[in-house]
């Protein structure tokens, strides 16, 4: 009566209401990454060292050819390489608050939480030292903190770019939140040469043979 097209369309609507799938239900896709810079909103914040995960962002979607836009919980680029998927988000939620956005768009874009890399400042490193680690502790840093907390897991990859422990005693939240100065400036193209090749690294040839290649000792 149907006809072998209709039995099987029959069959698939079944099968969907079956197993409660939806239209263009989508799936986690291997070749998709998300990476995280963090960084504070607000022109007060701009080229401070606390941004350097923004400034890291902006660096690679420079070179890879994307364009920021506006969405929700922050600004969001697409950028192709080498067959990869690759997401740029950078949070408007402020540094403390980063979960909320790594989150709603870990689940929009279906993420595989391999594939998700958050790129911070560290003041325990020296400039021009970076650590890439597939998971870890938070290390006190408040942005990977409240990420763990609403992901309810630290396994995700984290690159720390050291920004220096320059400064005197009580003086920490005055040095992470100050601007660069003009030495400092002058050695960031080449950090964040250095820190663009570690996540193009990252998303072809792995987190394991990526540290083996470019973690700084």
């Amino acid at each position: 009566m149907f006809g072998e097209i209709g039995y099987r369309l029959i069959m698939i609507e079944f099968l969907k209401r079956l197993f409660g799938l939806k239209e263009n239900t989508e799936v986690e896709d291997p070749m998709k990454y998300l990476i995280v810079g963090l960084g504070n909103i607000g022109p007060k914040y701009v080229g401070t060292r606390h941004n350097i995960g923004f400034e890291a962002l902006d660096y690679l979607n420079s070179e890879l050819g994307g364009k920021f836009e506006i969405v929700t919980q922050g600004a969001l680029s697409f950028c192709k390489y080498k067959g990869r998927q690759i997401y740029l988000l950078k949070p408007s939620t402020y540094v403390n608050l980063s979960g909320k956005a790594v989150r709603y768009w870990m689940q929009k874009k279906k993420i595989l939480p391999k594939n998700l890399l958050v790129v911070i400042d560290d003041l325990n490193l020296q400039l021009n030292t970076i650590r890439l680690r597939k998971n870890g502790s938070d290390g006190g840093h408040n942005g990977l903190k409240n990420i763990d907390q609403l992901l309810g897991s630290n396994d995700y990859a984290r690159l720390r770019i050291g920004i220096g422990n320059e400064f005197g005693k009580g003086r920490q939240v005055d040095f992470v939140l100050g601007k660069w100065t003009q030495e400092e400036l002058d050695k960031l193209p080449e950090i964040l040469g250095k820190t663009t090749d570690t996540i193009k690294s990252f998303t072809t040839i792995g987190i394991e043979r990526t540290m083996n290649q470019y973690n700084t000792k």
